[in-house]
Formats: C-alpha cells, structure tokens, sequence
C-alpha cells in the first residue's frame, strides 16, 4: 500500500487549473453522454449527480495517475477501472439500460456491460489528450 501511495501521491499533486479544466471537460462530456445515451434510448445514470460521482470523482483522479503513459496502458487501466464502474452501476441498478438498446441489438444483451466498458475505457487516453490540449490552448503551457 505505501508502494502505491508512493507512485500516486504525486500524479494527483497537479496544477490546480489543471485539475480545473479535468473538472469541467469531464463534467461536459459525461452531462452530454448521459443526455446521448437518454435521447437514443441505450443507457443512463438513476440519478443527474452521478455524473459528478462518475466523471469527477471516480474518472478525474484515474485520468490523473494514468496520464503519462502510453495509449495503450491507459486504456488497458481504463478498462479495468471502467468494468468496477459498469459491473457496478448496473449491479446496484444506479444505472438504467433501456431494453432493446442499440447496443443489445448489436451485440446481444449479455454483452451489454462489457460493450460499455470497452467503449468508455477510452476516455481515459482521450479525455488526457484532450484535457491536455485545452490546457495547453488556454493557459499557454505544456503538461
């Protein structure tokens, strides 16, 4: 456990604007996925603040340790971390797929959560790369 603490504590140790602009992009992205996800009738979250619970309490502080590495590190620890998150949600029914979804159309129901973790394990590569790109376009500095 010291080990980890170790490795972490400085990753999560960032620029306050830095974890700002995290905030708001993942609040933006995760408000308009569950709008998305609601308007086309294949997920949604039970309740509007987990949004805040998911995007910036959960994914921020993951995005944050796994920003410096490879593509496919990240992905590869996103997808660990979002199937915790989706196993989760839909275990303790915190999140809502609509039957027939698009997804379950496609790939069968059965494949429902593992579709959606694989899909949203790749926001941890792109939300960084994003995240870094605003940054970088607002504040003049690179990460």
């Amino acid at each position: 456990m010291k080990t980890f603490l170790a490795w972490a504590k400085p990753k999560l140790l960032v620029d306050k604007k830095l974890i700002f602009i995290y905030c708001l992009v993942y609040f933006l992205w995760g408000a308009g996925m569950n709008w998305f996800g609601t308007e086309v009738e294949i997920a949604k979250f039970t309740y509007w603040w987990q949004i805040i619970t998911c995007y910036l309490l959960y994914m921020v502080p993951i995005s944050l340790l796994l920003r410096k590495l490879p593509f496919h590190m990240q992905y590869a620890y996103g997808l660990i971390a979002m199937c915790l998150l989706e196993f989760g949600g839909y275990a303790l029914q915190t999140s809502y797929a609509y039957p027939n979804n698009l997804m379950d159309q496609f790939f069968g129901i059965r494949n429902f959560s593992l579709g959606m973790a694989l899909f949203f394990a790749l926001y941890f590569p792109a939300g960084n790369c994003l995240v870094s790109k605003v940054y970088t376009f607002i504040f003049k500095q690179t990460l």
